[in-house]
Formats: C-alpha cells, structure tokens, sequence
C-alpha cells in the first residue's frame, strides 16, 4: 500500500517537428489541409519518486492550459485517484471550453497520471487497466495527397515488409484524380492488403456516394473514412446506407467528449467509431469510448500516436486496430525510450515495463519549442 502518493510537480515542453519522407524535409497534405511540422505537447507529473509521462499531437498553445488551468488543478491531489482528477480537469475547463487544444492538453495530463499510477503500482499501463489481448494489429497510414504515385508505393511497400497487411491513403482534393491514385494505389499494394481512403471530411455528399461507389469497385477499397464533414451526422449516415457491401463508414477523430461519441453512435454514421486518446481524454476518455462501442456493437479504432494506443487498443474489447500514422511513426522513436516493437504487422506493449514504458529519450531537443515546470 503506498501512503502518500501526492503529486508534488508537474512539467510541461512542446516541440515542433518537420514532416519528412525519406529523410528529407516535405510538407504533406489531405483533402482540406497542408502542413509541413507537427506539434507535440509532453507533460510529466512526479508523485512518490515516481514520473508519470504523457502527450499529444496538438499545437504548442496547449502548453498554456496545463500551466494556467491544470496544474493547479493536479498539484496536491492524490495521484491514484486518477478518475476524480479526471473530472476535476473538465470541470476547470468550464468559461475556457473542454474542445481543441485545451482537450489535448487534459489527454496529455490524464496519460500521464495513469503513466504514474502504474509506475507507483509496479504494473504495466496493460496490467493495470487490464488485457483485453497481448497485441493489436496496425493498419500503415499516410499516402498524402501530396505524394507521387511512386512515393505512395514506396511508402506502402515499405509497410507490407514489417506485415503491415492493410494501408490507408488520403483523398479529397479533386474526385477524378482521387479515383486514378486510388487505382494506382490498389496496383502498387496488389490483392493481398485491404487498402482504405480518408477524405478528411472534403466531399460533398453526392460526390461521396459516387466515389464510394468507384472506389470499391474500381479499386476495392473497403474503409471510407470522413467521406463528408464528421459534423454532417445525416451525411455520414445516407452514406453508411448506400455504400458498397463490404465498404466501412469511419470518423471519431475529431470527437473530444463523451457527448461527441454518443451523438455519432445514436445518428447512425459509422461502421467503426475512432477515438484518438490525445484528444479524447486521454486513458478515461479511450476507455469511455469503448464502453460506447461495446453498448452499440460498433468497432473501435485508434486514431494515430501508435505508442500510446498500443497498450489502450490492447486494453479494449471491441478495438480492431491502430492507426500507424507516417508522421507520428517518425516522431516517437525521437522523443521517446520504450517505443513498442511493430511484430507481423501488429504492436506489442511490453508486460514486463512499468506504465506504459515510454521516457523521454533526450532526442529531438532541437525541436523543443517551449518548457515549464512548477
């Protein structure tokens, strides 16, 4: 029994890291965006001698909200009773908004508490939140609209040599290209993978039911993610009605809240319901999730950061897989110690770690934007 565990500080650093291909520096895109960087937000929380660590993939503002509203929240509370501090947090976020940036940074701080708590009980993340399996398969992700076809082949032939046996590329910026590099992509990748397309939410909803409808035929494309705006509830559902046999309607990444996830399952949008732990609340949030999923026999995926999510998907029940995000692929090996290990095609979080065995590794420090400590 451990009798005192109080949370004595909390630390908080952003960086900012370029997104490459090949080593090189290249600026990505999808069907409504374009980046060249990635922002990272990490927070430790130290209690017993023990650190807990978290993050998210969000802009370096967030550090802002763990400094002004969180920390002060956390400070002095007894670091096991993660779920009251949970709570805590969102009540603070009540005049600032519990959506965005400031939803990132309570998934970064809910992490890191669960990170602790493990680490205090001597148990892995897994251990403590309880195996679902030992393992959870990936699906590679990238294929930006920016790419070549040869960069995109490159880039999912690469994937099919770790296992990889099912890749998801971007759509969106002009239908009747979309249906040529979904195509090419189908030809580079053969019959052996299950190949998916993401429009970031850039069709209207007739473009997306003729696309769905090429797409699967065409190409055999069995995941349509955000066809249409996830805000467009009755879209996502015409669309989930009418599409190809065998084709699955997917968004959730941008859900933040509970409420966000429900509004989803009740509308009927989805085949599988996604949820991103850095934006959703981090544990409790995943966790919250999945209970939604099991309720409503829907599939849950996670959404990027695969470190984190290897342990969360392997914790829940009706997970099916992980996003194994380009960008957040390269950026984890960077920054962190204890990345888990990608084996046929799926991750293994390590049993015999503590937490969920990730540490800073000192790497990256080049692209420390900011840091601060209580």
């Amino acid at each position: 029994m451990i009798a005192e565990a109080t949370v004595s500080s909390v630390r908080a650093c952003t960086y900012v890291v370029p997104t490459t291909f090949g080593g090189e520096p290249v600026a990505e895109s999808d069907g409504t965006a374009t980046w060249d960087s990635t922002g990272v937000l990490v927070v430790e929380v130290d209690a017993a001698g023990a650190t807990g660590l978290g993050y998210a993939y969000t802009s370096p503002a967030a550090l802002d909200v763990v400094r002004e509203i969180l920390a002060p929240v956390v400070l002095g509370c007894d670091s096991l009773a993660t779920t009251e501090i949970f709570w805590a947090m969102a009540r603070s976020l009540r005049n600032a908004g519990w959506c965005g940036i400031t939803a990132s940074a309570v998934s970064a701080m809910d992490v890191a508490l669960h990170d602790l708590k493990a680490r205090l009980l001597g148990v892995s993340l897994l251990g403590l939140l309880g195996a679902a399996r030992d393992r959870i398969p990936v699906y590679g992700s990238g294929g930006f609209t920016s790419y070549t076809d040869d960069r995109l082949a490159r880039q999912f032939a690469a994937w099919a040599e770790k296992g990889v046996s099912a890749m998801k590329m971007k759509v969106g910026t002009d239908a009747a290209a979309d249906v040529d590099r979904v195509r090419a992509a189908r030809s580079a990748v053969g019959d052996s993978v299950e190949l998916f397309a993401d429009a970031n939410g850039a069709y209207d909803r007739k473009q997306a039911l003729a696309l769905a409808e090429r797409f699967s035929g065409e190409a055999r494309v069995t995941w349509f993610e955000e066809p249409v705006s996830s805000d467009d509830l009755d879209g996502l559902r015409l669309i989930r009605d009418r599409a190809p046999a065998g084709m699955h309607i997917a968004a959730g990444e941008y859900a933040y809240v509970p409420a966000d996830f429900r509004l989803l399952l009740e509308a009927g949008a989805v085949d599988v319901l996604q949820a991103d732990a850095t934006r959703c609340g981090g544990v409790i949030g995943f966790a919250g999730a999945a209970q939604q999923c099991v309720a409503r026999g829907i599939p849950l995926s996670a959404h990027t950061a695969p470190a984190l999510h290897a342990s969360l998907a392997a914790s829940a029940e009706p997970a099916v897989h992980v996003e194994y995000f380009h960008d957040h692929a390269l950026i984890e090996p960077l920054l962190f110690d204890g990345v888990p290990e990608l084996v046929d095609g799926c991750l293994v979080p390590d049993p015999s770690a503590e937490g969920h065995g990730l540490r800073l590794s000192g790497g990256g420090r080049e692209f420390r934007t900011a840091e601060w400590k209580s």
